[in-house]
């Protein structure tokens, strides 16, 4: 008796997808915000093949106008980056409701638009005690982009950390202006770590997009650490970049197009924070030399702490306060 072996197969059918992003007005290159999920973006058209269209608006104005364009061409999901994009998006998504939506970092709440935000504050909160762990003088620095609360879950957050590590250690904050462009002024971000450094700051956490180029160029040349933000940063100045708080927006535009394809897609919120990996602090060949074992450990330990509940850090955009 010959026995034949079928085999069955089963697939999931994916869907045709058409799906688009539109960076904010720093652009795909900003080292930073951007530029992380521009790598999603480009990590999930080679693994599948399919082509996402990519627009950079110049100025606020043409958000609004680029998300309906594409609306209106069929695409979608279209994935917004950042908080500023949220009523372009609002506009957008009521316009064409049967568009599928996903904006990183924003509040909209409409059917079609899938929100996935951070807890900044959990992740600022880790690099805090690094920072506290590694300086010298007892004063540490933030320098943030637009002062807005978004920012302030991370200032908040380190302060925090900090605290928590060493509660004589001292906090400088500044934020590099209040419009849309302190996320694009590297020059105002070295001028403001100069000004930390020469007040006794000897590792500075920059939360500014492409303002932070300017920080860890100027901390680097007034030989002091930096701390990186949203993308690993490690590699932009080795051998002062401390670590830099990643927040996983990447996988928030991967994820996004994936459920699509595979029919799973939903206007859920999502916040993601350590538990879920969305954000944390980088380890690599550029700082192996400046992290040691207990700084690694005091992080972990924190973390773990963190997600059993022991540790609760303060949201500052909760009540727009911080406890410190």
């Amino acid at each position: 008796v010959i026995a034949t072996a079928v085999v069955l197969t089963t697939s999931i059918a994916q869907a045709d997808i058409k799906p688009a992003v539109v960076y904010d007005i720093a652009g795909k290159n900003d080292k930073s915000f951007n530029e992380s999920v521009f790598n999603g973006v480009t990590r999930f058209m080679n693994d599948t093949g399919i082509a996402v269209t990519e627009l950079e608006p110049t100025n606020p104005a043409q958000v609004e106008q680029s998300l309906k364009k594409l609306a209106q061409r069929g695409y979608e999901p279209i994935v917004a980056v950042g908080f500023g994009m949220a009523d372009a998006t609002a506009a957008a998504a009521a316009a064409y409701p049967d568009t599928k939506f996903t904006i990183i970092d924003g509040f909209v709440e409409a059917p079609n638009v899938q929100m996935v935000g951070y807890k900044e504050h959990e992740g600022s909160f880790l690099v805090g005690i690094m920072a506290a762990m590694a300086s010298s003088t007892g004063t540490v620095g933030f320098v943030g982009g637009m002062d807005i609360p978004l920012i302030g879950k991370f200032a908040c957050g380190y302060k925090q950390g900090v605290a928590y590590q060493n509660s004589t250690t001292k906090v400088l904050v500044n934020f590099a202006g209040s419009t849309f462009m302190a996320f694009n002024n590297p020059s105002k971000g070295s001028e403001l770590t100069r000004s930390q450094v020469e007040a006794g700051a000897d590792v500075i956490y920059a939360a500014a997009g492409g303002t932070g180029i300017g920080v860890y160029q100027a901390a680097a040349d007034m030989g002091v650490l930096a701390i990186g933000v949203d993308d690993n940063q490690n590699h932009m100045q080795p051998g002062t970049m401390l670590t830099s708080m990643y927040k996983l927006v990447g996988d928030a535009a991967y994820e996004s197009y994936e459920a699509a394809m595979n029919g799973t897609w939903d206007a859920a919120t999502r916040t993601l924070g350590v538990a879920e990996n969305g954000v944390g602090f980088a380890m690599d060949e550029y700082n192996a030399d400046l992290v040691s074992a207990e700084m690694i450990a005091a992080a972990n330990a924190a973390k773990d702490a963190i997600i059993a509940g022991d540790i609760v850090v303060h949201d500052y955009s909760s009540n727009n306060t911080c406890p410190l």
